[in-house]
């Protein structure tokens, strides 16, 4: 009985998640949907982003790694802000999926409403009207065609393109392709980039001398890139070998 007592109090003292403190301060954008609170990974609840390696297609008909540019205007958006998130649950990768507000906007509704994000429907209706107005809008991803991030992670050849564009010939074979994975995601994407050991973002062009060298690897942070104009853009500088 004294034990029952015992764990009865000790319950007591720890507090649910709901009930837990809110995280603070400035993040650290790893994607489109996730960041770094100090020491706090947070998945953005209620929305779905792309991957940073999954492409789409411009107005054009151009591919255009929007998953990059998702985490990009994201950090853009809320540099130096600070945020405050509110903790709903833990996720299967232990991250805190939250709500969260950066100078008092959700910024969910943000990301959304600009056409970074989708509205994760079957995790919550709360930004359906959000994703509507950005498709309507023809903003971020909408202004061209794309693959649900949900999909895209699980994509084949009978996954749906969305968009407010057509999508020309041969898109699936675009929209299929990773921007990072072990093959390069078209012919006219062949620069590659990798990490070097001092953490600089090196981008070698095909006639580079360690060009064949280089082993595509998502999980060594390796990506295609365009152009070179592409690859600066992400921070990137050319091997000096």
């Amino acid at each position: 009985m004294l034990r029952k007592i015992l764990i009865a109090l000790s319950l007591l003292t720890v507090p649910s998640l709901a009930q837990a403190a809110d995280i603070t301060g400035t993040a650290k954008v790893r994607d489109g949907d996730s960041v770094l609170i100090g020491s706090t990974r947070i998945r953005l609840g209620g929305i779905d982003a792309p991957s940073v390696d999954q492409l789409c297609l411009n107005t054009k008909g151009e591919r255009w790694t929007c998953g990059v540019a998702a985490r990009d205007e994201l950090a853009k958006h809320t540099d130096g802000k600070s945020w405050t998130c509110h903790a709903r649950s833990i996720d299967r990768r232990g991250r805190t999926v939250a709500r969260c507000e950066v100078g008092g906007e959700d910024i969910q509704k943000w990301l959304v409403g600009n056409g970074w994000a989708l509205a994760y429907a079957r995790m919550s209706h709360d930004y359906d009207a959000d994703e509507k107005a950005a498709r309507d809008a023809k903003v971020g991803m909408w202004q061209g065609a794309f693959i649900a991030p949900w999909d895209w992670r699980v994509r084949n050849k009978k996954t749906a393109i969305l968009g407010a564009a057509k999508p020309p010939e041969g898109a699936h074979a675009v929209l299929l392709a990773s921007a990072s994975g072990p093959v390069a995601p078209s012919p006219d994407c062949t620069i590659k980039g990798n990490v070097n050991s001092a953490g600089e973002c090196i981008y070698h062009q095909p006639t580079s001398r360690w060009y064949a060298q280089i082993k595509m690897k998502i999980s060594k942070g390796t990506r295609w890139f365009c152009s070179v104009e592409e690859a600066e853009a992400a921070g990137c500088r050319e091997t000096k070998r």
